[in-house]
């Protein structure tokens, strides 16, 4: 390793280098917190403290909060990138809560999961109910109406 000095990381027996400054060792291991092993972006720590707190008289695995962390972000990056779609097709920029509540409602499988949950400043989604249609008139409504005009 080379020290700030630029000369080379030759140790002597103390464990500094020749010119007698201390060397990071690379045996070192940088810490790392439970979502950075995990890979995730959501705080595992956090979400096992709220477990602990809901479950207080409970046992707890390790791997629990994990689990956890790790399907919250999967839902979370879907219903981004369902309201992101839906924010380019409005031509914008920024995803509001009418785009997500577009995306919520026009998913299946996440309206099913986020049925009884109301997006404030969402609105409704565009539509008329089949109930509310005019219904369609057959032939003998017409064949009527042409009958008493005679």
């Amino acid at each position: 390793m080379t020290g700030k000095s630029g000369k080379s990381g030759k140790l002597g027996k103390s464990g500094k280098s020749v010119t007698g400054k201390k060397t990071i060792s690379l045996a070192k291991k940088s810490r790392k917190n439970r979502s950075e092993r995990a890979g995730l972006v959501f705080p595992v720590t956090r979400l096992r403290r709220y477990m602990k707190v809901i479950n207080a008289d409970k046992r707890l695995t390790s791997s629990a909060p994990v689990y956890l962390a790790a399907v919250l972000e999967y839902l979370v990056a879907e219903l981004l990138e369902l309201a992101g779609n839906a924010c380019r097709d409005h031509k914008k920029k920024h995803i509001k809560p009418r785009h997500i509540q577009l995306a919520v409602r026009n998913d299946d499988e996440i309206n099913k999961l986020l049925k009884d949950v109301h997006i404030m400043e969402g609105g409704i989604i565009p539509g008329i109910r089949p109930e509310l249609l005019p219904k369609a008139r057959t032939a003998s409504y017409y064949h009527a109406y042409d009958s008493q005009e005679a």
